[in-house]
């Protein structure tokens, strides 16, 4: 469930094993919803008279809103202000969040994994938060302890106070939390808040790096491969 409390949740420091807790990103990671960001931005600034391309997708997926926004105004010229497409864009992919939002293969598994093994899920993205509420209809409130979103801190990813906050809240050693993020800019924020990262890349390639695991699929993700990612820590 999620909760809005800032107290510290009470965790069993007593596993042998070291893992505390597992953060989790949403777009592109546990949800199939790259494309719809993309398709919102790109029919936008088709329709504004600018066609974006492949690279262009490559560079903005995993957000922040602000920073792509500010790399889509500068690469096309389009003289809106990026605050307001900003909110153009959002608009059109909570339309198209409408019909529902599909998981990504394996991530049922892994979060039914997490809770019937009493290991404390938090998700954190930066997707603002009236679009998290939306996705976890489909996602499901419930498996989460909590949930942070990316305007409810002062800097989002690719910085780490989502994750360190995420940490925090838990009562939880960085260290000692697995992040699973798909995109380069979420693998960044990880790792500067000193989590083990597991990547399972979806538009950017993202290359293996000591702390960091690539994986093609959460179907490869359980409970005893985060378990060895944190151990091989400590």
């Amino acid at each position: 469930m999620t909760t809005s409390s800032t107290t510290a949740l009470a965790l069993d420091h007593g596993d042998d094993r070291g893992l505390q807790a597992v953060l989790l990103d949403m777009d592109g990671t546990l949800v199939d919803t790259e494309d719809f960001w993309w398709q919102a931005e790109a029919t936008l600034f088709a329709e504004l008279g600018h066609q974006l391309d492949e690279q262009d997708r490559a560079h903005v997926v995993g957000g922040p809103m602000t920073r792509v926004m500010d790399y889509l105004v500068a690469r096309t010229g389009v003289d809106i202000a990026p605050a307001d497409l900003g909110v153009l864009v959002n608009q059109r992919f909570v339309d198209l969040l409408a019909g529902g939002v599909p998981l990504m293969p394996g991530a049922e598994r892994l979060l039914n994994t997490l809770a019937a093994h009493g290991v404390p899920a938090a998700l954190v993205s930066a997707s603002h938060r009236h679009v998290i509420d939306i996705v976890l209809r489909s996602l499901g409130a419930e498996y989460f302890a909590f949930s942070i979103a990316g305007d409810e801190v002062p800097r989002t990813k690719p910085f780490p106070d989502p994750y360190l906050a995420a940490a925090c809240r838990l009562g939880a050693e960085p260290g000692r939390c697995v992040v699973v993020e798909d995109t380069p800019t979420g693998v960044r924020a990880g790792e500067a808040a000193g989590c083990p990262v597991i990547a399972v890349p979806s538009v950017a390639p993202i290359e293996a790096a000591p702390g960091r695991l690539v994986v093609p699929s959460l179907e490869q993700v359980d409970l005893e491969l985060l378990r060895s990612l944190v151990a091989s820590r400590v």
